[in-house]
């Protein structure tokens, strides 16, 4: 049975002569298509509006083309896509420089080989045409093909740039990034934009002194040239510098935006968190909560890391109550900070009742912080009572670390039989893993 696009797509609860009468008073179908796109949240619609109106043998232009490969690109569904270039073959818009590239960017949100050949197909491209393939490249890992994509241009404009910086930051090269940006502004005396801005700073929390020299020369690039402190700006530079311990910095820039919102409050917390202020992360956390600013799952989690690293178990036990007051559920970090809260403070039947409390499976980072701080304590006993549970949940071949740590407590302990049995599960287990992978 053929494919059709009235096939792949899902039905609509509308009547058939509601959408009749109204395409029937339409003077244009791309007004039709470009209506129903606008006011409806779902992408489905429009793509059975345009079958409708094919049966009705209306005219169609440009922009009703390019309103459908946007509802397409939206269900990033490929067969539907290939079908619809298929159809576009047949009316003559494969020569249609912005439908070639509309079509471009959705084929390179789902299949990169597809993109690729209409790349090479299209008799004439324009810039966006290239940025688009940059991105495409750089998003599906292969920055050194962005690259050439981006040598290869014809003429670059800041948002080729942007894309480029953007494939090297997000691909883990955040040197090459920022010898990109630093060549766009010197050589090509090209005005970064936000855009490309934010990807600077954030390569630069990512990397050592050097980051933080280039992200206060670009902070300073912006003061001088009076750029607005956006709430993202803000936050990825209070970010920079609170991971950079310049605490300080950090509060001033926050105290400069005009609008602060979890983001900015939630990266100033687990800035300090991370570099031992737990107490100030804590004062950080009133603050915001008296500015009235939610605190989401991500600044739960930095504010019980302050408390771990600082001991503040009653201060963690009342934070950890409050996760749910705010309508939240717990997640296995917020667990795994009180778990590491107890264990550290030698209270480790606490730590086990959290354990126990959960509503999710422990993961081994849990364990592995419960059972170290068994080890440290000497509390051998209450380590066996969770041993055989561990062992159902790793596997020797990824938490090999676990294992180790369990014949430690045993060994300490003087139960060697029980550490020489843990010994041979884990050798036998890592043989047949070697067997099935010959």
């Amino acid at each position: 049975m053929p494919v059709t696009l009235s096939r792949l797509l899902k039905p609509i609860n509308l009547p058939f002569s509601s959408l009749f009468r109204s395409f029937n008073t339409l003077s244009s179908p791309s007004i039709a298509i470009r209506n129903v796109s606008s006011s409806s949240s779902s992408p489905y619609r429009a793509l059975q509006d345009y079958p409708l109106l094919h049966r009705q043998s209306r005219r169609f232009d440009s922009f009703s083309i390019l309103s459908t490969i946007k509802s397409c690109a939206h269900l990033r569904n490929l067969q539907l896509l290939r079908h619809f270039h298929a159809h576009l073959l047949k009316l003559g818009f494969n020569s249609h420089l912005y439908v070639a590239t509309c079509l471009l960017h959705a084929y390179s949100l789902v299949s990169l080989h597809d993109a690729c050949v209409l790349f090479d197909e299209m008799p004439h491209r324009n810039t966006v045409t290239w940025n688009t393939m940059i991105t495409a490249y750089s998003k599906y890992g292969d920055v050194e093909k962005a690259r050439l994509v981006f040598e290869k241009m014809p003429t670059r404009d800041l948002s080729s740039w942007s894309a480029m910086v953007a494939g090297y930051i997000n691909g883990g090269e955040c040197d090459r990034g920022l010898e990109l940006f630093r060549e766009m502004v010197v050589n090509e005396r090209l005005r970064p934009d936000k855009v490309i801005l934010g990807s600077v700073l954030s390569a630069c929390s990512l990397l050592g002194s050097l980051g933080l020299l280039v992200g206060r020369s670009v902070h300073g690039y912006m003061a001088k040239n009076r750029f607005e402190l956006s709430q993202d700006l803000g936050m990825i530079l209070v970010d920079m510098y609170a991971k950079h311990g310049f605490l300080k910095t950090a509060c001033r820039v926050l105290d400069s935006m005009p609008e602060k919102n979890v983001s900015s409050w939630t990266a100033l917390i687990c800035g300090a968190a991370h570099h031992g202020y737990g107490k100030e992360a804590l004062t950080i956390f009133e603050l915001m909560q008296y500015t009235g600013v939610k605190p989401n799952e991500i600044t739960f989690t930095g504010i019980l890391s302050a408390c771990s690293r600082a001991g503040l178990v009653y201060e963690g036990r009342k934070y950890f109550d409050k996760i749910e007051e705010y309508g939240l559920e717990p997640r296995i970090q917020h667990y795994g900070c009180m778990v590491d809260l107890f264990g550290k403070a030698g209270r480790l039947e606490e730590a086990y009742d959290i354990i126990k409390s959960m509503k999710l499976e422990p993961n081994v980072i849990l364990w592995s912080s419960f059972l170290s701080a068994c080890k440290v304590h000497k509390q051998f006993e209450m380590a066996e009572r969770v041993t055989e549970q561990v062992l159902r949940t790793v596997k020797p071949e990824n938490d090999g670390g676990v294992y180790t740590l369990i014949c430690n407590l045993f060994v300490q302990n003087e139960k060697w039989d029980d550490a020489e049995r843990v010994r041979k599960l884990m050798v036998n287990q890592n043989m047949r893993e070697a067997r099935r992978s010959i």
